[in-house]
């Protein structure tokens, strides 16, 4: 635990209140996009793939290290344990347990099998949606034989947020 350390309201999570960009500071959002790290919550999440698909740094299941990014995709299954470790990262992130300069941007949660969501499952999902930007990517059939290729539609906002969606 780090001591002196401030713990700032809760809203911090959601990050902070920007002014809006000139029209003109879009023409080159492609040269300065946003790097992340991709930080698993527990085994199997899906860094390594999302990464491959969505670009950014791999950081598997450890904290960025020095040279990596600071921007911070927490990734988690959506089964029951996967949602956990999710809820419980968010409140070492909110207690300031964090590494110094890491700035949680948001949970990745990746279908855990096909289909929708059992409703207790998705009840902890829109808790986390309650604190965090939540990120949701469906099951796909072809990452399990590895093949990454493009982000799936569904996936449109991820993508953006990413750089992916080029």
């Amino acid at each position: 635990m780090h001591t002196g350390m401030r713990q700032g309201p809760e809203i911090w999570l959601r990050g902070p209140v920007t002014t809006p960009e000139p029209a003109h500071a879009h023409a080159h959002a492609h040269a300065a996009a946003r790097r992340f790290s991709w930080v698993g919550l527990h085994g199997g999440a899906g860094v390594s793939t999302l990464a491959a698909v969505y670009g950014g740094h791999d950081s598997g299941r450890s904290w960025p290290g020095p040279g990596d990014p600071a921007s911070v995709l927490l990734v988690a299954r959506t089964h029951a344990a996967g949602l956990d470790t999710a809820a419980g990262a968010v409140e070492i992130f909110r207690r300031g347990q964090a590494p110094p300069g890491l700035d949680l941007d948001a949970i990745v949660l990746v279908a855990d099998a096909p289909g929708r969501l059992p409703r207790p499952l998705a009840q902890r999902v829109r808790s986390l949606e309650s604190v965090i930007d939540v990120y949701r990517v469906p099951w796909v059939p072809s990452w399990r034989l590895g093949e990454p290729g493009r982000p799936p539609r569904e996936t449109a906002a991820l993508a953006r947020l990413t750089g992916a969606a080029r």
